[in-house]
């Protein structure tokens, strides 16, 4: 049984950083050929493809999110990351990780931007 689990979130002021990371089980090693991905969702709106990274490390970003936010992979630990460092207001929302292509979601983390 394939499960993802989400941790980092909290309450930071504009301007902060958090890290936050997903620790997949149940896929063993083939964790590495997944295609990962973090999508976020505040309230009142749809949930967001925040970014991405491919099997062999190839990124994406929103375009709200470039130059801000790092995501990276561990294989070795089947995790996957989202460094957020200048964090604003708007970047508040619940945190979600995805098995791209797959219904494995994670349970979502709270990121808090506020002063």
């Amino acid at each position: 049984q394939v499960q993802l689990v989400e941790s980092g979130g909290g309450l930071v002021q504009p301007g902060g950083s958090l890290r936050l990371s997903c620790t997949v089980s149940g896929t063993g090693s083939i964790f590495m050929l997944y295609a990962m991905a973090w999508y976020r969702q505040a309230p009142g709106k749809q949930r967001e493809l925040v970014a991405s990274i491919t099997s062999s490390g190839s990124t994406n970003y929103a375009d709200s999110v470039k130059g801000r936010f790092t995501i990276s992979r561990d294989n070795a630990k089947n995790t996957v990351y989202l460094q957020m460092n200048s964090l604003k207001p708007e970047d508040t929302a619940v945190y979600y990780c995805n098995v791209q292509r797959s219904n494995f979601w994670g349970q979502g983390t709270q990121v808090t931007v506020s002063s």
